[in-house]
């Protein structure tokens, strides 16, 4: 995905696009993500809410997932998108905790992205969380089982982990090849923990298509719930 020091405006006609393109395609699930637009007031908050409440309009049984940044901790854009009507809300921490400023752009911040993950659960109880780690890093496996620890005690439901690799030599070297086996290991561990779902793997990334089969059940079945705890 291109970035820009001075992006162009947000396009008023793209929630009307992205719905009319999702239904020409015919999906059933649908990820949506963005750049950060630090530049918007609302750091595209707002546009996110548009656009999954378009999809939601012209197809209510589409299922939809925002991937989104930590909109620099104001959560009252984070409730924004929580409540507009989305099944998946996605943010990554992206590394654990002792790594956060070496990794990751020194806005952003492993507290803020935990409050992040936290806040949708107090508007949206009915919302999946989900967050992705990258490894390979130079994280401990301590480092890791606590930050599923942490992740656990804010109630995120689905847990992706993926191999880290160097896009360029701009960014940090790769410390390790994390071995599938390690792979399957912390799986197996997260799965334990509580985590409704994990997906682990060298390949794999926060998008992966691999458990959408999964959280569609997943939503069905909590979607039942609230439907009886109602009624």
């Amino acid at each position: 995905m291109k970035t820009s020091r001075a992006p162009p405006p947000l396009d008023p006609d793209e929630p009307e696009k992205v719905a009319t393109a999702v239904a020409k395609w015919g999906l059933d699930y649908v990820v949506l993500t963005s750049v950060d637009r630090d530049d918007v007031d609302d750091q595209g908050a707002g546009h996110f809410r548009k656009v999954v409440q378009k999809l939601k309009e012209k197809d209510p049984e589409l299922l939809v997932e925002a991937l989104t940044p930590d909109f620099r901790g104001e959560l009252d854009l984070v409730t924004q998108v929580a409540t507009s009507g989305l099944d998946v809300y996605a943010h990554n921490v992206e590394t654990v905790e002792r790594l956060q400023r070496r990794v990751r752009d020194r806005r952003a911040g492993y507290e803020q992205s935990m409050s992040v993950l936290r806040h949708v659960k107090t508007v949206n109880h009915t919302a999946l969380t989900k967050t992705s780690l990258m490894l390979g890093l130079g994280e401990t496996d301590d480092d890791v089982r606590s930050c599923m620890d942490d992740l656990r005690e804010n109630d995120v439901d689905v847990l992706t982990f993926g191999q880290y690799l160097q896009p360029s030599r701009r960014h940090l070297p790769v410390k390790e090849y994390v071995t599938p086996e390690k792979f399957d290991d912390l799986r197996v561990e997260a799965e334990k923990m509580g985590f409704k779902y994990v997906a682990s793997g060298p390949m794999v990334r926060s998008s992966y298509k691999a458990g959408e089969f999964f959280l569609k059940n997943l939503i069905k079945e909590r979607e039942a719930e609230a439907k009886t705890a109602s009624g």
